[in-house]
């Protein structure tokens, strides 16, 4: 059964985004490092550089060696290809410190979940996070995986200043 095709959306007159999905999911992400790869093995003549994000492909190109018609037929043909797990991934053991000051919303998540400190340091660090992109901040990942039981919505006032670390 063929894939759903994404939609193609000009983005300037030198790129095209090549949309899996509205909303953020697993599926549309791997979609989309697909096509990545795919691009990456075998180049599409003009094409100048892909930026992988959750949901979608931005694909810069060179007009004056292919055309947007002829660019997005290639990239619907290449979409086609199913989201395949790449050769083996790269693991990264991050250290993660939780609570007082390397954590300071340790105890407001626990509240708003229903559950212990203790019980959200578990959860967090019982699952494999994988990199679904990465930021325009060099180094910045942005992951995936984290359990639903500890998803919470942004804070309605945001601090001004995070420390680093």
């Amino acid at each position: 059964m063929p894939l759903a095709p994404p939609r193609l959306l000009p983005s300037g007159d030198s790129a095209i985004t090549v949309e899996f999905s509205k909303t953020i999911d697993d599926t549309a992400n791997q979609r989309v490092l697909a096509l990545d790869r795919a691009l990456t093995e075998a180049p599409v003549e003009g094409i100048t550089e892909t930026v992988p994000t959750y949901r979608s492909l931005l694909v810069h190109y060179d007009p004056g060696r292919v055309d947007f018609d002829a660019l997005g037929r290639a990239l619907l043909v290449r979409a086609q290809v199913p989201a395949s797990v790449a050769t083996q991934p790269r693991r990264w053991r991050v250290p993660v410190a939780y609570g007082g000051e390397n954590g300071i919303d340790l105890e407001d998540v626990a509240k708003a979940r229903g559950i212990t400190p203790d019980e959200i340091v578990a959860r967090h660090t019982a699952a494999d996070y994988r990199v679904a992109m990465i930021g325009f901040t060099p180094g910045w990942s942005y992951l995936s995986g984290l359990a639903p039981s500890l998803h919470m919505p942004r804070r309605q006032n945001p601090r001004l200043l995070t420390p680093a670390g």
